[in-house]
């Protein structure tokens, strides 16, 4: 795809995809990801676009070069508006251009038609502090408000580097509290509880609390969800206290595979008593016996206790997710 100075094409879509503009999306995302090193898009956009019926809640703007009507050409770039819903707070917005159509005023396009359509506050994701999604930022009124980490670890830890002091035993010790046992997610029977549980960690996070039967079981239909990775706390009575929930990115482009510490949670009863760390240590470890060279894991900056220990266990930055508001 080369075309230094063609315009684009736009076209608009409500609610989920077609198999053919999906499949065209999926391709763009990719060949961003593989030259940015980050997904322009997050699971959830990605659940959205697949599965919501309701035209008001998604909304897909797309470019096209070389086409003589609609789609027919090559995609140059979408962009894409998740409505929170009535009173739900600030929708999300999300924005690629392919590596090969970028400073060519595609995006620009892009985000102008997409503004034009809006009707309630949106909050814009960057995946990859990049200058240029910036300045696109700033042309449109929107300035920074959040910053996500991206975190990597590529320590392979084992049993012989907490004996022998070169980590700290006590960040790395992965004895459960008395009383709790780890186990792994039995789909099916465990997602009320975890869903209930997520719901109760995640009360002041909007985009994690809100997760619902929907969202988990298009997770699970998705070719990565292994629920043995999916470790579980309970206690002795059965009842779900936390959770971390691994994820697998595979291998691509010569890349090997590499591990995530998608989601740790822990319910409010059992806050404070170190189950977090226990969870994560569980997974990464997990994760390292699958093989993988590498960990990562997104973490809020402001979060300060978590970044900590992220450090402490050997997480280094690799990267930074921004988030967008309008001014006023």
């Amino acid at each position: 795809m080369d075309h230094p100075h063609e315009s684009p094409s736009l076209s608009t879509s409500a609610g989920r995809l077609d198999s053919g503009l999906l499949r065209d999306l999926t391709a763009l995302a990719e060949a961003a990801e593989s030259a940015d090193g980050n997904p322009p898009f997050s699971d959830q956009t990605w659940v959205e676009l697949r599965t919501t019926d309701d035209p008001d809640r998604v909304r897909t703007v797309t470019a096209w070069l070389d086409h003589q009507d609609g789609r027919d050409g090559e995609l140059a770039g979408a962009a894409v508006a998740i409505s929170a819903g009535p009173g739900a707070g600030p929708g999300t917005l999300e924005l690629v251009v392919h590596p090969n159509c970028r400073s060519q005023g595609v995006a620009t396009a892009l985000a102008r038609e997409l503004d034009a359509g809006l009707t309630e506050k949106y909050n814009a994701w960057a995946h990859g502090n990049h200058a240029a999604a910036a300045r696109l930022a700033e042309q449109f009124g929107y300035t920074p408000v959040r910053e996500l980490l991206r975190l990597r670890l590529t320590h392979q830890v084992s049993q012989d580097d907490v004996e022998n002091g070169s980590l700290r035993t006590s960040v790395w010790d992965g004895t459960a509290p008395e009383g709790i046992t780890l186990r792994s997610f039995v789909p099916g029977a465990d997602d009320a509880a975890f869903l209930e549980t997520n719901a109760a960690a995640f009360a002041d996070h909007p985009e994690q609390g809100s997760l619902d039967q929907t969202d988990l079981d298009a997770r699970k239909a998705e070719p990565w969800f292994d629920p043995a990775g999916f470790i579980l706390a309970e206690d002795a009575d059965g009842t779900l206290l936390g959770f971390h929930w691994t994820k697998i990115h595979p291998g691509a482009d010569g890349h090997p595979p590499l591990g995530e510490v998608y989601v740790v949670g822990v319910g409010p009863q059992a806050q404070g008593r170190g189950l977090g760390r226990v969870l994560t240590v569980a997974g990464i470890r997990y994760l390292q016996q699958q093989g993988v060279e590498a960990v990562m894991l997104y973490v809020d900056a402001d979060n300060t206790a978590a970044v900590e220990l992220y450090r402490k266990l050997g997480f280094v930055r690799w990267d930074t997710d921004v988030m967008y508001t309008p001014r006023g």
